[in-house]
């Protein structure tokens, strides 16, 4: 246990699964001052009963109980609702795919969670993100998890240095493998623990069932670039860029057994456009724009700069050319073609291990059909239906 540590008081956010419990436990012993906080951002009386809060709350108090620390709980739902949700569906409303997990780690998690942890005279907070920081000067650099599959920075990119420097992240020094032995060899009830995914308030419920409570569906036509009439959708609001599944394309006897894909929203005529064969070239973009980036510096680094991006969790980083704009906001070109980039998600920079901040994709530009030139594919694509392990768990 290390002494220089025990007058330093931590309150680690205690999602009930196995990152933030151990996040508890490697803190404890190294003598910080630890208590535990459950955050309820979701409000269950609405006669749905899919999210997990009570079965999260109760892991999360059996840890809290084994490892001898206390716990807190707070209810965050209408910070949530006002500063999550409501933009949630003003994005699908516009034909954007927003990704929930990155504006509740800037509005919740690191700021409605972080100023409450204050109010109990916490030091700091502690998360089971898998991140690291590097205090510099009066702030902190935001740096990539040590556990390559693991890495949480994406989803942090929008949380300002000040308040990382706040923040500690123990399990983000040690891979996936070593938090779950740490966590059996504790005996700690969530060391088998599934790690969950997809967003909390949606919980088991198909996403079209959720999104139809509170946005109407518009059925329309699916064509082709050509103009052909393929199909129907529900509404564009439940389709994605690169999808495959669920379109009920079938029976083009002419079009061949090729599979096909979305390959943008036409919002105005409300028609979806596939094409067919995952490497088609309206799956690909050259470059995107950016209106407003959150730079974890707080201001953004000398332009142009040569960085590497990645547009969506788990891509592999992108070597690009960052510039600004005449009007305001970016344009961020890549080396060679993306495939599916999606506005309402958000571009992430990064130098080496440094997570410099990013924003949300505007537009993408893409290649025509044959590739000869570009061409401005506006907002009205999407690609992942909702963010994937953006939660410490």
């Amino acid at each position: 246990m290390n002494s220089t540590n025990s007058g330093i008081r931590v309150v680690v956010g205690m999602s009930g699964g196995v990152d933030s419990s151990v996040s508890a436990v490697l803190l404890k012993e190294q003598g910080y001052q630890v208590e535990g906080l459950f955050m309820k951002n979701w409000d269950e009386d609405d006669g749905t009963e899919y999210c997990t809060a009570m079965a999260d709350l109760a892991d999360a108090r059996a840890v809290c109980e084994k490892i001898g620390i206390p716990l807190h709980t707070a209810s965050f739902a209408a910070e949530y609702w006002d500063r999550v949700f409501e933009h949630f569906l003003e994005e699908y409303g516009a034909g954007r795919t927003p990704n929930p997990d990155i504006l509740c780690n800037k509005e919740i998690k690191f700021r409605a969670f972080l100023d409450y942890a204050q109010t109990l005279g916490a030091d700091y907070i502690a998360t089971g993100h898998y991140a690291r920081r590097r205090i510099k000067d009066a702030s902190a650099e935001l740096l990539k998890g040590l556990d390559p599959n693991k890495d949480q920075s994406y989803f942090l990119h929008a949380v300002s240095g000040d308040r990382i420097a706040r923040t500690l992240f123990p399990v983000g020094e040690i891979e996936k493998p070593r938090v779950r032995a740490i966590a059996e060899a504790q005996g700690l009830i969530t060391h088998d623990k599934k790690d969950s995914t997809g967003i909390c308030f949606i919980g088991e419920r198909k996403f079209s069932d959720f999104l139809r409570q509170y946005l109407p569906a518009q059925p329309g036509e699916i064509k082709t670039p050509e103009g052909e009439v393929i199909g129907r959708h529900q509404g564009l609001m439940y389709h994605t860029i690169g999808q495959r599944q669920g379109l009920g394309i079938g029976g083009l006897t002419k079009h061949g057994d090729a599979p096909w894909y979305v390959a943008e929203k036409d919002l105005d005529a409300n028609v979806l456009i596939a094409v067919q064969g995952k490497e088609h070239p309206l799956l690909y973009s050259t470059s995107l724009t950016t209106s407003k980036v959150d730079w974890v510096a707080g201001a953004a680094p000398p332009m142009p700069l040569r960085c590497k991006a990645k547009t969506r969790y788990r891509q592999p980083d992108q070597p690009c050319l960052v510039e600004t704009l005449p009007a305001g906001g970016f344009r961020v070109v890549f080396d060679e073609p993306q495939r599916a980039v999606t506005p309402g998600q958000s571009v992430v920079f990064y130098l080496d291990q440094v997570c410099l901040g990013g924003g949300v994709i505007d537009s993408r530009a893409r290649a025509d059909r044959t590739g000869s030139h570009p061409c401005v594919d506006h907002p009205a694509d999407d690609h992942n239906t909702a963010s994937e392990q953006g939660a410490a768990q």
